[in-house]
């Protein structure tokens, strides 16, 4: 009887063992999983460590905007935004890797987190400042409305009522002109608007003035000419999806762009691709 009195309570206190030892391992197991639920959380909290840890910076942009962006006769991809991008991404000691793509795509792309940053001659505007976090400016830009050269039915945006532009269809300049009246056609570059323009399908479009005189630089002969030009420059800028994880990639990229302005490498690239300084607004 004493016996097996004995082996009853052997045989519990093995089954509380063996409770007590699952029940350790639960819990290391719940530990660890949160441990590592923190650690991702932190690292998806720090846009910047994440890029240095990964060694590169992904950049968004259209490739088929010059001087902006776009491929020279080798193919190769060159700009403004081009080498704006690859000077940040030293400062922040990583590789660039640059993503071409249409407009919208781009948006979208940041939106979804596929790239890091859109370096792509983007306008600051209250609509985008509400959805991205933007970057000091490094460069400024006044509006053109382009027209052929021998059109003269539009001296002011008022005129622009009732007439026929084209632009990437959810760009500042075709928000512009909807909002002074216009139709807007949209395309997917900035070849396929002077085409339109060149052959009359259009009467205008909204541009960058520096754009306009690179394509004039290109095509000496184009039958066109800035119509009306605004007062007040854009301020174009670096945009990023918003929220604390991007705040310390934003605070470095600030910093970038300062010491860029600040040992004369913008205006030097500006000059080198616009033939003007737009790095500051004096």
């Amino acid at each position: 009887m004493k016996r097996r009195t004995f082996i009853s309570l052997m045989s519990v206190m093995a089954a509380a063992g063996v409770l007590s030892l699952a029940g350790c391992s639960s819990n290391t197991s719940a530990s660890t999983a949160s441990s590592t639920a923190a650690s991702a959380s932190a690292a998806a909290a720090n846009k910047l460590e994440t890029i240095q840890s990964n060694g590169k910076l992904v950049i968004a942009l259209e490739g088929a905007w010059q001087p902006w962006s776009f491929h020279d006769e080798s193919d190769t991809l060159v700009g403004y935004d081009v080498e704006v991008g690859t000077k940040i991404a030293e400062k922040l000691g990583v590789e660039p890797q640059f993503v071409e793509g249409e407009w919208d795509g781009l948006l979208a792309g940041l939106d979804a987190g596929r790239y890091d940053i859109m370096v792509n001659g983007v306008d600051i505007t209250p609509d985008r400042a509400a959805k991205y976090d933007f970057s000091t400016p490094y460069a400024y830009n006044r509006t053109a409305v382009i027209t052929r050269a021998d059109d003269d039915s539009i001296q002011t945006l008022e005129d622009l009522n009732g007439k026929t532009t084209a632009n990437t269809i959810s760009s500042t300049y075709a928000q512009l002109a909807e909002q002074y009246g216009a139709t807007v056609t949209a395309v997917d570059d900035l070849n396929q608007t002077f085409e339109l323009l060149n052959s009359g399908r259009i009467d205008a479009t909204l541009n960058a003035e520096v754009t306009f005189y690179d394509y004039t630089k290109e095509h000496p002969d184009a039958n066109v000419k800035i119509a009306v030009l605004t007062d007040d420059a854009n301020e174009v800028a670096i945009p990023m999806r918003k929220g604390e994880e991007t705040a310390t990639l934003r605070a470095a990229i600030d910093t970038a762009i300062e010491e860029l302005r600040a040992d004369g490498t913008l205006k030097a690239l500006s000059e080198k691709y616009f033939g003007t300084d737009i790095s500051t607004n004096d």
